[in-house]
């Protein structure tokens, strides 16, 4: 079939490949004519995966008509502060019925990216991709498990059909707003693990720092209307523990700068990619307050990002909070 991946980064880039690989004549769209250009030359996306060819039925291009006309599935790998822009763009294009699903995570605002695109494209049927899922080894074939979920069981499992593979293992859920939380909300805890380890402070910590993490990202997400088991699965639990522990992980590493001492600005910069968990701290915080949640290791990190409390004293506010039972 033609699938259509909207954003040629890293993620984008890998789910081409495993689609391609599959088979499909995979439509790669870049925001800019010049990366294009650069992807069908090199066939390689030597910013983000380099050493590893795209396969000759994946088609680079900036036409946004093209790229999604008579598309059986529309992919979408847009970073969150570029979703409503990149849902504007691909809107006039979009048939009735057209599946679309979104493999990136964060939130705009306190929306959920899905929520993004199902009101900027209403003729669209929406559906989300998640889990533990580094792009890098996604495309050199290391076996890897994610959930795709959806409001209709049968789109659920034809897009389960088109992802599966022997080295990409998919499940299938109906709880959208969990899977789509546990995607968001992760970042921020793997942001606090990554500032953690900065602090050089050790496993026990960051243990903490997890199992505490999904406890507050249960709360919150089913006060918003999530079941509470999406979290402890793959979208949950399984996504924060290769994001809070991983090298690849950008929030992990800009979590780790902030640690040793840079500004946030600074780890940002030093980054040089969207770190998801610092805006989704802001989205989160505000969340929490809406629903009168408690999210203590939220509204620190919260504090950290944007009030440039020290790491350290958030961790001893955390340490000496009011004792209570788990």
């Amino acid at each position: 079939m033609k699938v259509a991946v909207i954003g040629s980064g890293g993620w984008g880039t890998a789910i081409s490949i495993l689609l391609a690989e599959k088979g499909n004549e995979v439509y790669l769209w870049s925001w800019i004519q010049e990366e294009t250009d650069r992807l069908n030359k090199d066939r390689e996306n030597r910013e983000f995966l380099p050493g590893v060819k795209l396969p000759d039925n994946i088609v680079c291009t900036h036409d946004m008509k093209s790229c999604i006309d008579g598309a059986e599935v529309i992919v979408t790998a847009a970073p969150s502060p570029a979703t409503r822009t990149t849902a504007k763009q691909m809107a006039p294009y979009v048939k009735e019925g057209q599946r679309i699903v979104n493999i990136s995570k964060g939130l705009e605002g306190k929306l959920r990216l899905s929520q993004v695109y199902k009101s900027e494209i209403p003729q669209a049927e929406i559906s989300v991709l998640s889990g533990p899922s580094h792009a890098e080894e996604v495309s050199r074939k290391i076996p890897t498990t994610v959930v795709v979920a959806s409001e209709n069981k049968e789109t659920a499992e034809f897009l389960q059909d088109v992802f599966m593979c022997g080295t990409f293992r998919v499940y299938t859920s109906d709880d959208v707003i969990g899977v789509e939380l546990g995607g968001a909300l992760k970042n921020v805890i793997a942001l606090c693990a990554g500032i953690s380890d900065g602090l050089g402070y050790g496993d026990n910590t960051k243990a903490a720092l997890i199992t505490r993490g999904v406890a507050e990202i249960t709360r919150l997400g089913t006060a918003m209307g999530a079941r509470a088991s999406t979290f402890a699965g793959l979208s949950g639990l399984g996504d924060l523990i290769v994001t809070g522990t991983s090298t690849l992980s950008r929030n992990h590493t800009a979590g780790e700068l902030i640690g040793k001492g840079y500004s946030v600005a600074d780890a940002l910069e030093k980054v040089h990619m969207v770190v998801e968990g610092v805006n989704t701290a802001g989205a989160a915080y505000d969340l929490s307050r809406q629903y009168g949640v408690e999210t203590p290791i939220i509204e620190q990190a919260y504090k950290i990002l944007f009030e440039g409390t020290d790491p350290r004293d958030a961790v001893n506010l955390l340490m000496t909070r009011q004792k209570t039972s788990e």
